[in-house]
C-alpha cells in the first residue's frame, strides 16, 4: 500500500491472567465467594471481579517486522473481547497503515454501529488496536505516543492512592499513613468496603493523616441522587476532594442533580467509552472531574474526552484498572499531553507487582508518575508475562 508507515501484517491476542494472593478492593467478606470461573462478587457494589489479574493484550506487527503493543479492559469475559478482535476487527487491518490510527477507530467504529455496539466489549476491543497502532507507529518513526498527539507537557503526573485494602478502618488509617510516608498527597477509599460506615471511615482518615492530604471516595454507583447528595455533604465536613460515582452510570439526570447539589467536585466516567457517552454529561455539567478509562477508550477517544473537558473547564483525572502496564504506559502518554490534569489515580495493589512484567522506565514513586521515555508507550510486555497466557475451556 502506497505512503504506508508500515502497512499491518498480523493482528494478535492474548488473555493473561496473573494468580493474586488478596482479591482486587481487599479480602473477601463474609458472603462473597470465589466462583469455578474466578470470579467473585462484591456485596458492597453488587459488581463481579476476577479473582486474578485478568486482561488482554494485543500484538499488531507491521510489514517490517516491527510491533505495537495494545491492552484493553478484558478484566470480565476476556474471550468475547478476544474474540471480536480475532474474527472480526483483525482481519479487516491487514494491509491498513497504522499512522491512520484515528481513521481506524473511526472506520472500525462504523462496523458495528447499525448494530447498536456503541460500548461495551466492542468498544474495549477498539481501544485495544487504537493503544496498539499508536505504540506501532511511534516505534517506527521513533517518537514517544505523547509526540503523536502533539507534544508532551509533563514529564511527570501526580499520583492518588486508590484503595486501602485492609480488613478494618485502623488498619486503612495505618496503610494511609505509610503512602502518606512515602510522599504522596492524595488518598482515595472505597464505599463498597465500609463495613464501619462511610461517613466514619472518612473522619477517621481525616484525623489520620491531618488537613493537608486530599481524601477522596468512591461511591460505587450505590445510591440515589438525593441519598448521595446527604451524604456528601455529610462528608465535606472533612474537606472531602472529590466524591466518584455516587449514582447509577445510565442516571444522567440523577449525576446532574448530584453534580449542582454538593459543595466538592464529583468525578465520574471510568465506565463509559467514547465522546459521544461524555458529551450530554458535559453539556448537563454532570461533573468536574473526567474520569477516562484508556482500557475503555484507546487512545483516540482519550484524547477527544480530555480536548472536550479542557473546553467545559473541566479537569481530567483519569481512572487506572487491572493492566499489566501497557495500557497504563498508554494512559500517562494520553494524560501527558493534556493541560488540566491535577492527579493521575494509581491502583497500587496493581501497578506496583505487575511493573516486573514490563519493560522501560514507566515508575511511580514519591507522590508521582514517570511517563515513559522511548519511542511509541516507551514499555513493552517482558517475556515473563506469557507464562501467563490462558485459554479457558467450558
Amino acid at each position: 500500500m502506497a505512503n504506508t508507515v508500515d502497512a499491518i501484517a498480523k493482528v494478535e491476542t492474548f488473555i493473561i491472567s496473573i494468580p493474586r494472593e488478596t482479591p482486587y478492593l481487599g479480602p473477601l467478606k463474609a458472603g462473597e465467594t470465589i466462583n469455578a470461573r474466578g470470579y467473585l462478587v462484591r456485596k458492597g457494589n453488587r459488581t463481579i471481579y476476577p479473582s486474578t489479574d485478568m486482561t488482554l493484550l494485543v500484538r499488531i506487527t507491521g510489514e517490517s517486522g516491527k510491533v505495537g503493543w495494545g491492552e484493553c479492559y478484558g478484566i470480565v469475559a476476556p474471550e468475547a473481547t478476544k474474540a471480536i478482535i480475532d474474527d472480526v476487527l483483525g482481519p479487516v487491518l491487514i494491509g491498513r497503515d497504522p499512522a491512520d490510527a484515528v481513521v481506524i477507530h473511526e472506520d472500525l467504529y462504523d462496523l458495528m454501529r447499525v448494530r447498536g455496539f456503541f460500548g461495551g466489549f466492542y468498544l474495549d476491543a477498539l481501544g485495544g488496536i487504537d493503544i496498539a497502532l499508536y505504540d506501532l507507529t511511534g516505534k517506527v518513526l521513533g517518537v514517544p505516543v505523547s509526540t503523536l498527539l502533539g507534544g508532551r507537557r509533563h514529564d511527570t503526573l501526580p499520583a492518588y492512592v486508590s484503595g486501602l485494602p485492609r480488613a478494618t478502618i485502623q488498619e486503612r488509617c495505618d496503610l494511609a499513613l505509610e503512602w502518606i510516608g512515602k510522599g504522596y498527597k492524595g488518598i482515595k477509599f472505597a464505599a463498597a468496603m465500609s463495613d464501619e460506615g462511610i461517613v466514619a471511615e472518612m473522619a477517621a482518615l481525616r484525623e489520620a493523616v491531618g488537613p493537608a492530604i486530599d481524601i477522596m471516595v468512591d461511591l460505587h454507583w450505590k445510591f440515589e441522587a438525593a441519598e448521595a447528595i446527604r451524604l456528601i455533604r455529610r462528608l465535606e465536613a472533612h474537606n472531602l476532594y472529590f466524591a466518584e460515582a455516587p449514582v447509577q452510570p445510565e442516571n444522567l439526570e440523577g449525576q446532574a442533580r448530584v453534580a449542582s447539589g454538593i459543595g466538592v467536585p464529583l468525578a465520574l466516567g471510568e465506565e463509559l467509552r467514547t465522546v459521544f457517552e461524555f458529551r450530554p454529561r458535559f453539556e448537563a455539567r454532570a461533573m468536574s472531574i473526567v474520569q477516562p478509562e484508556i482500557g475503555h477508550t484507546g487512545i483516540t477517544e482519550f484524547v477527544q474526552i480530555g480536548r472536550m473537558a479542557q473546553a467545559f473547564h473541566m479537569n481530567v483525572i483519569p481512572h487506572a484498572s487491572i493492566s499489566i502496564g501497557i495500557f497504563m504506559a498508554a494512559s500517562l502518554q494520553a494524560a501527558s499531553s493534556l493541560q488540566n490534569v491535577p492527579y493521575h489515580e494509581y491502583q497500587h495493589s496493581v501497578f506496583d507487582r505487575n511493573l516486573a512484567y514490563t519493560t522501560g522506565d514507566m515508575a511511580c514513586s514519591g507522590g508521582a508518575y514517570t511517563v515513559p521515555t522511548g519511542a511509541g508507550l516507551g514499555v513493552e510486555p517482558s517475556e515473563d508475562i506469557f507464562r501467563y497466557v490462558i485459554r479457558r475451556q467450558d
